[in-house]
């Protein structure tokens, strides 16, 4: 008996293309109604005013993003958040790394406790984290002030100091994301060719001249990933400003995700949040393209 031919499909048996789009339906579903209706929501509402009290949404054009564009406030935050992400993803970025090295083995005596000491605080909340870390810099009664005090100094009040409010910021997050990008460094670096590091023992490279030749071009892809979240992370902060600070001292702590959360649930203007959340949006789209676009011609990734 000569059985069906290729590319014949047997009756009553379910097309693959049907098949795919089934299994793919949940996830599309999901994208379409949490990421894709919000996001042309949102440019919908940045053309028009819809303030607490309105009907409907009144159409006025561009005039949302002009407003922006001449606000000094606006300005100040977009600095605001451009300094938190440089004070923040630089350190992150090294520190993950640095870390990754340090556990990068199986054979030492307690790794797996190393390990997860380093990854925990990715574990914790953000607002448990930034509640610990609010008590440690109250003014004079906090524990930086109280170590100031004893070796004779004045209370610093890092919160309550637009100079320092950012970077007192930026350590409590270096923190907490530290550990989260040593752990894709670290899986990186798990799949790494051994045969290489030997070969260049045998050769007597050194360890500083191993990692610049092998271990840094082999571990690009995986930079690079690390860079682009990073960077995305860096903008996507709200809860530890609401927190710690409500964008204080006069607005020298207000990021650009607070600014948005302040005008859709503070003063309930959904057309104003939906102007600053394109902004927000537009930004992470040039960030993550320009690192990919630069970055993803350079990498080998076999």
């Amino acid at each position: 008996m000569i059985g069906n031919k290729r590319g014949v499909r047997s009756p009553g048996k379910m097309p693959e293309s049907v098949k795919a789009w089934l299994l793919l339906a949940p996830t599309l579903t999901f994208l379409l109604v949490f990421t894709v209706y919000p996001i042309l929501r949102s440019g919908y509402l940045s053309l028009h005013a819809y303030e607490l009290g309105m009907r409907k949404p009144e159409f006025i054009g561009m005039e949302n993003y002009i407003r922006f564009a001449t606000s000094e406030l606006f300005w100040k935050v977009m600095r605001n958040t451009l300094y938190f992400s440089f004070l923040t993803v630089v350190p992150a970025f090294f520190i993950g790394l640095g870390l990754a090295l340090l556990v990068n083995t199986k054979r030492a005596k307690g790794i797996g406790f190393y390990r997860t000491s380093f990854f925990y605080p990715v574990m914790m909340p953000m607002i448990a984290i930034a509640s610990i870390w609010m008590f440690m810099y109250m003014q004079e009664s906090g524990m930086v002030d109280q170590l100031v005090l004893r070796l004779g100094g004045k209370p610093l009040g890092v919160l309550s100091d637009k100079k320092t409010v950012l970077p007192s910021l930026g350590l409590m997050y270096v923190w907490r994301e530290a550990g989260y990008l040593m752990i894709f460094f670290l899986s990186g670096l798990q799949t790494l060719d051994k045969e290489l590091y030997e070969a260049a023992l045998i050769d007597g490279s050194s360890p500083v001249h191993t990692f610049r030749k092998i271990t840094l071009p082999l571990l690009a892809p995986t930079t690079l990933f690390v860079t682009i979240t990073a960077l995305t992370d860096s903008l996507k902060l709200v809860d530890h400003i609401v927190i710690m600070t409500e964008g204080a001292p006069n607005n020298a702590s207000t990021l650009l995700l607070y600014y948005i959360y302040q005008q859709g649930f503070i003063f309930f203007d959904q057309a104003k949040a939906s102007t600053l959340t394109v902004f927000m949006l537009l930004i992470m789209l040039v960030v993550s393209m320009s690192q990919f676009l630069n970055s993803d011609k350079k990498i080998y990734y076999n």
